[in-house]
């Protein structure tokens, strides 16, 4: 075909290849073999195309290409050899293609490509006559399913007002930010849409001598170079509002966004979170509307009439907005704030503007909010006990901050949560509005003073140092090589299973899913899907041909039978031509439900003894005994959240049937394709041995496709069994983050016993996870997180206890980390109050009890091979620890509304499944003749590097260059049996089976290549093949002497600890809760690495992801459903840019001992032991609310849960601001939070559960359920003596659970550092119940 095999000259005329060894149209024995005489030939292998639109008139030679009629042409007849069928006529689309590539300019590859010109004039319509012009547009679809029945181009206002005038009911749509959003996920359908970029009025910008008018559909990236232009024209004073507005898009979404959203799109969803419109309403912009019957002006105050409901009237249409200039004595302002700094909507946004005369009276003041109404609203109470008093006064600051924080309170199960958050963030703008703007307006005052605390710095480009030691004893292991598919990922080159082409009649399919948390199956009712034209079929648990129960516990149906047990779970497929198709007949599916009792929390759980079977213990020494001898015993609790992988690719597979003996290849994107093999096999009823799953690489894992990414290739194979064709899946993030699993929130409780010192004696502590609705891999997550509840601490005396709870949530998974961060969170969280209450720096805590070589964990595991203190020693003088807590501590003494903390945490992790018969490896490694060699081993590419390092240890081990391996994919058919890529043993186990498997090989060709030195390998292979030398090899590995009996506390439990230390530096803005990282310094001990490089890249990547588990990621439901409310990006958030550590420093431990190590190489594993100390900006975080605390004189404990969101922070604070935004209990009882985390207990179904009376007496209590050291009814612990307890929970949500006393009528502290008064400090002890020291006089 021309198309396919077409040459372009260099006078631009194409040419055909033609095949070299048959000739004519490639088919043997075609009838015309010559070419044709008046054909130039180029080259001998090509012909000129004179005119390829055209079919010749008449043949004598060569092939006909099909164009005769008679019977006799080679394509008019069948062949047996051959997939041509008859061909009557000419290809006229391939003649078409051929005529267009005739015209293309051959590419001359040293010149850059450009944009073509000619669509630079059509857009801009300066196109010549010749050319095709701009048109109005007007397309129909007979469609029924479609989401547009017309649409429309209008080229002028005039066309689009007589458009809405036909079509008043039309969706106007110029970025499709917007509208394309709610079409993909609100699944929202507009009949008419109209495309208004192509209108020259709506883009207009000018200026007069009182403002700037803007055309409504000018893109936010225009309007950000005009607010530039006009400020660096007309001055900084004049200008205010522009700078304001400027202000505001400096987060605003990506360039992508700004490149097409415009800014009537911003105005007229009137989305009550809107970065703009406070901004405009403060400033006093006017809005120009247009109709088929005029125009009219509508002052921006009178808008926004409710929830996207505006003055605007049918058919009318936004033409500019005018935003007035400042004058003299005015000062306006913008504050935002969001869950994370940059590309967020807002929780809350504000524009402030105040104008005052000579002697600072006020004269006028606009106070606009988002995020607080229904709408953008104006605090008109506020404005007016502004107005009149003067600017600067005190008195006139209390009074617009309770007006305001009156005037704007919110109520507790208010849409969108965090009540008193945003109640407490109106106060907070309005305080840092006064303060700045007394200072612009040269007002003294001591708020004014404060202004450079509260002005929003534009932060530079982070930093970075990476440091590790040359290798100079190796050819290639431990080199700092670029991960070998790094290019193909950055350039879009590498594939994946959703970029795999469609085979012919390929479905997709369409999930439903369920709408309830927990209920009976009553029927599903597919007829209406199975209506629509392109749906072939519904596919329900009836379905299933062979086993419809899997995991390791085979308690979770592949499709349920009668019982749904979270919301989101797939109950049934629909299989259709396209993806589009199949979801939206997924949506016509019914199901008729009879509701059953939810449980969604951990707490909740545990109040109804909602638990697995399973138990763990780890207990060593006397812990009564440890207590009674200790100077402080403390009880308490703690908590970390949940953590969506949200890895880049989501779930997907691709089922392709054989056709024969039940055999199937399954492309998954899949952590574990020996369990999607087996499972996969099970479903269908056939022998493992038919079934072939392929994995070429994945975007991203992190464990959570280590065992539900099985569940999704399941799905597919069944399609493709039950219709004999290919089957895609691919989830929308939506459907992955409902339908997969999450990383195990925990709560626990401990009641520990110190010395004075804070040297730890004993531990008793109680561990719950939330398993989800199925076990999953929820035991081996409980027993690594009870194994690592001592992180690197001694501990003589432990009682260590943990159970899963069900829930009727999600099936929560493996998790990088998989319950070794959560269990040291959770002790850490411990140290921290012990350290408060001692009055000592945790950091000296911390220290004092560090392991020590040769001291044994509470799992009986001698530390032989230990390096935290070594690595603790030389980070802390090497990163200046003491030297920059003094400078930190200095920095709180001077400012008052931002904080730093720091804070230095060790971790330790163990490399080992803690399933024996995991720890195993295999690899198969093929030499070629030609000298390349093809590596298969067991493990799985998801971006961390493996493939590399694997290739690396082939050609260490062959004494090759890197050049000649090859990894292609992983399978079952060539690494059979295989365990899945996680628990960071991967490269031991793989690794070991590659070298063995190579060291084979190098053995069998050793003795060619002694014989022929100085030849190539290419040679020696080829002369080792002729001699029948076997050049295959399989190699397998197991881990040594590794396994652990629970029961016992014998054994080895891990093979060996990867460990660090990392130093946070962080700054809080008090006001608000944002913080900013301003520095890290990490050390890891990672052996001998297999390559330094890669290694460096998954710690930085490692800590980035547990700094977003403790601060930015949190996980929510709708408590009254129990659908999740994060489904995505829009509500769940992950580290950004801005994110990163400003300065981040990074270094390898070098010249520790190794010799212990039995690992390849004498490496360890790295993908999962750095995540935890990205909990060191949590830490550093709670140092910098403590300091806050202190200076307001609050002395209650502090109790802080994970994620330290914005709202955590800043609510932590207790500044009288946060406590003027405390809803009293009384409003708060018997109402529902609109979310909740798993962690929470609804309000409608908690109840208060007081201590026992050891609170206020010392002694035991007889009273108390269980015996000294058993599960009380909440699964605590009765101690035998009395404890101080940190647990005073009365309401769902973190920040609302601590109960608050009045505020105080004053706002002194908020703006002014002076002693606190009694009559303040207990107040501010009401907090939290005060502790109780215990025994030996501690304080």
């Amino acid at each position: 075909m021309a198309w396919k095999q077409g040459t372009v000259a260099a006078d631009g005329s194409a040419h055909i290849t033609e095949p070299k060894t048959t000739g004519g149209c490639g088919i043997d024995g075609c009838c015309r073999l010559q070419k044709s005489p008046d054909a130039e030939v180029a080259n001998g292998s090509s012909a000129i195309v004179h005119d390829p639109t055209k079919a010749p008139t008449s043949i004598t030679n060569g092939c006909c290409k099909g164009l005769e009629s008679d019977s006799g042409c080679c394509k008019s007849q069948k062949r047996h050899d051959s997939g041509v069928a008859e061909c009557k006529a000419v290809n006229q689309a391939e003649a078409d293609k051929a005529a267009v590539i005739s015209k293309f300019q051959r590419y001359d590859p040293t010149q850059d490509l450009i944009f073509p010109p000619f669509l630079i004039r059509y857009a801009k319509r300066t196109t010549s006559d010749s050319e095709p012009q701009l048109r109005p547009l007007d397309i129909t679809s007979a469609d029924p399913q479609s989401w547009c029945k017309r649409y429309l181009r209008p080229l002028k206002l005039s066309g689009l007002l007589a458009a809405l005038e036909q079509y008043p009911d039309a969706k106007l749509v110029a970025g499709n930010s917007e509208v394309g959003v709610e079409i993909k996920l609100k699944r929202s359908k507009f009949g008419t849409q109209i495309y208004v970029n192509d209108i020259p009025e709506l883009r207009q910008i000018s200026d007069t001598p009182s403002g700037i008018t803007f055309g409504a559909n000018i893109t936010l990236a225009r309007f950000e170079q005009a607010l530039d232009q006009y400020g660096a024209e007309y001055g900084a004073q004049r200008t205010q509002s522009l700078a304001a507005l400027r202000e505001n898009l400096r987060y605003f979404a990506g360039n992508q966004i700004r490149n097409v959203a415009t800014i009537a799109g911003n105005i007229v969803t009137a989305s009550p979170i809107s970065d703009l419109n406070p901004v405009f309403l403060a400033a006093g912009a006017t809005l120009t509307l247009a109709s088929a019957s005029g125009e009219r002006c509508v002052p921006m105050s009178e808008f926004f009439l409710g929830y996207r409901r505006t003055a605007m009237l049918k058919g009318e249409v936004l033409v500019s907005v005018t935003v007035p200039f400042n004058v003299e004595g005015e000062v306006i302002r913008a504050f935002k704030q969001a869950k994370r700094k940059d590309d967020d909507i807002a929780i809350v946004t504000c524009g402030l503007r105040v104008r005052v005369d000579e002697d600072q009276r006020v004269v006028d003041a606009a106070f606009a909010y988002g995020g607080v109404a229904p709408t953008t609203v104006l605090a008109h109470a506020a404005a007016k006990a502004a107005v009149g008093g003067t600017w600067g006064d005190r008195s006139v600051l209390d009074r617009i901050l309770g007006a305001c924080q009156q005037e704007l309170q919110l109520d507790y199960a208010v849409p969108g949560g965090m009540a008193e958050y945003r109640t407490a963030l109106t106060t907070s703008f309005l305080f840092k509005f006064w303060a700045v703007s007394c200072s612009a307006l040269r007002i003294a005052c001591a708020e004014s003073l404060l202004a450079h605390e509260l002005d929003d710095e534009e932060r530079m480009v982070s930093k970075a140092r990476q440091e590790y030691a040359p290798v100079e004893d190796r050819a290639i292991v431990g080199k700092g090589v670029a991960h070998l598919a790094a290019l193909k990922q950055v350039t879009g080159e590498a594939r994946y299973v959703d970029d795999m082409p469609a085979l012919a009649g390929e479905l997709h399919v369409g999930l439903v899913l369920s709408t309830r948390a927990h209920a009976r199956i009553l029927s599903i009712d597919a007829e209406p899907a199975l209506a629509l034209s392109g749906v072939v079929r519904v596919l329900t648990a009836r379905d299933v041909p062979g086993e419809n129960h899997w995991n390791i516990f085979k308690d979770e149906e592949i499709l349920p039978i009668d019982t749904v047990h979270y919301y989101g779970q797939p109950l049934a497929l629909v299989l259709a031509t396209t993806l589009k198709l199949a979801q939206d007949a997924a949506r016509l599916v019914s199901v008729s439900y009879e509701d059953l009792p939810a449980v969604l929390s951990i707490r909740d759980a545990v109040a109804k003894s909602s638990f697995y079977d399973e138990t763990r213990q780890l207990i060593n020494g006397d812990v009564d005994a440890a207590l009674a001898a200790a100077d402080l015993v403390l009880e308490g609790e703690s908590y970390c959240g949940a953590q969506e992988h949200f890895y880049l690719e989501t779930m997907g597979a691709v089922a392709v049937p054989k056709g024969e003996d039940g055999e199937m290849d399954v492309f998954a994107s899949t952590q574990n394709p020996t369990e999607a093999q087996m499972v996969v096999a099970e479903v269908l009823g056939v022998p493992a041995s038919r079934v072939v799953c392929r994995v070429k690489r994945m975007g991203g894992g992190f464990g959570g496709k280590e065992s539900r990414s099985v569940l999704i290739a399941a799905f597919a194979a069944l399609g493709a069994h039950h219709t004999g064709r290919s089957v895609r899946i691919a989830l929308d993030r939506d459907e992955d983050m409902q339908v997969s699993g999450q990383r195990h929130p925990f709560y626990g409780t401990w009641t520990v016993g110190v010395t004075k010192e804070g040297r730890i004696l004993g531990l008793r502590a109680r561990v719950y996870s939330n398993g989800g609705f199925s076990h999953d891999l929820s035991i081996g997550v409980l027993e690594r997180a009870v194994s690592h509840l001592d992180n690197c601490y001694r501990m003589p005396a432990t009682d260590f206890v943990g159970r899963v709870c069900r829930t009727n949530t999600q099936s929560n998974t493996a998790f990088r980390s998989f319950g070794g961060c959560q269990g040291m969170f959770l002790s850490e969280s411990m140290l921290c109050e012990v350290a408060d209450r001692l009055n000592l720096s945790v950091e000296a805590v911390r220290e004092i009890n560090l392991y020590q070589p040769g001291d044994v964990t509470p799992f009986s595991q001698p530390l032989n091979d230990w390096n935290v203190p070594l690595m603790w020693d030389q980070l802390k003088a090497k990163a200046q620890y003491d030297e920059r807590r003094l400078a930190v501590d200095e920095f709180n003494k001077h400012s008052t509304h931002r904080k730093r903390g720091l804070a230095m945490l060790p971790t330790k992790f163990g490399i080992s499944f803690g399933v024996k018969h995991l720890n195993q490896g295999m690899a198969l490694v093929h030499v070629y003749m030609d000298g390349s060699v093809l590596v298969a081993h067991g493990g799985t590419e998801m971006g961390q590097g493996l493939h590399t390092k694997m290739a690396m240890v082939a050609a260490e081990t062959l004494e090759l260059p890197l050049e000649s391996i090859f990894i292609s994919e992983t399978a079952t058919n060539t690494a059979a049996n295989t365990s899945p890529t996680a628990a960071s043993a991967s490269s031991d186990l793989n690794g070991f089976a590659v070298y063995n498997a190579c060291k084979e090989l190098a053995d069998r060709l050793r003795p060619y290549r002694e014989r022929m030195v100085g030849e190539s390998f290419a040679k020696i292979a080829k002369t080792a093949y002729l001699d029948r030398c076997n050049l295959t090899a399989a190699g397998h590995y197991c881990t040594p002497d590794i396994g652990f009996n629970w029961a016992k506390n014998e054994g080895l439990l891990y093979f060996y600890f990867t460990q660090g230390v990392a130093i946070a530096e962080v700054e809080l803005d008090t006001l608000t809760g944002a913080h900013s990282t301003l520095r890290v310094d990490i050390i890891m001990d990672v052996g001998r690495s297999l390559n330094k490089a890669i290694d460096i890249g998954q710690i930085e990547g490692a800590f980035a992801q547990g700094q977003g588990w403790t601060t930015t990621e949190e996980f929510l439901y709708f408590p009254s459903t129990g659908r999740l409310f994060t489904t995505g990006p829009g509500n769940y958030k992950i580290p950004s840019a801005m994110d990163i550590p400003r300065d981040f420093r990074v270094e390898l431990l070098e010249g520790a001992d190794t010799s212990v190590l039995k690992t390849i190489f004498s490496s360890k594993g790295v993908g999962e032991p750095p995540l935890f100390l990205g909990a060191s900006v949590f830490f550093a975080l709670r140092d910098a609310v403590l300091a806050k605390r202190r200076q307001e004189g609050v002395s209650a404990p502090l109790y802080m849960e994970s994620p330290a969101t914005p709202e955590i922070l800043r609510m932590a604070c207790e500044d009288q601001l946060a406590q003027m935004a405390r809803i009293p209990q009384p409003l708060k009882d018997g109402k529902t939070p609109f979310t909740i985390q798993t962690g929470d207990i609804p309000n409608i179904f908690k109840k208060s559960t007081p201590l026992s009376d050891t609170r206020k007496k010392l002694g035991a209590d007889k009273s108390e359920p269980g015996k000294s050291g058993e599960p009380g009814a909440l699964g605590a612990t009765t101690t035998a003596k009395g404890a101080v307890s940190n647990k005073p929970y009365s309401t769902a949500k973190r920040s609302h659970k601590q109960p608050v006393a009045a505020p105080s009528k004053t706002l002194e502290s908020c703006f002014k550092r002076k002693p606190v008064t009694n009559k303040q400090q207990q107040s501010s002890s009401l907090l939290l119940p005060q502790p109780k020291r215990l025994r030996k006089g501690t304080s």
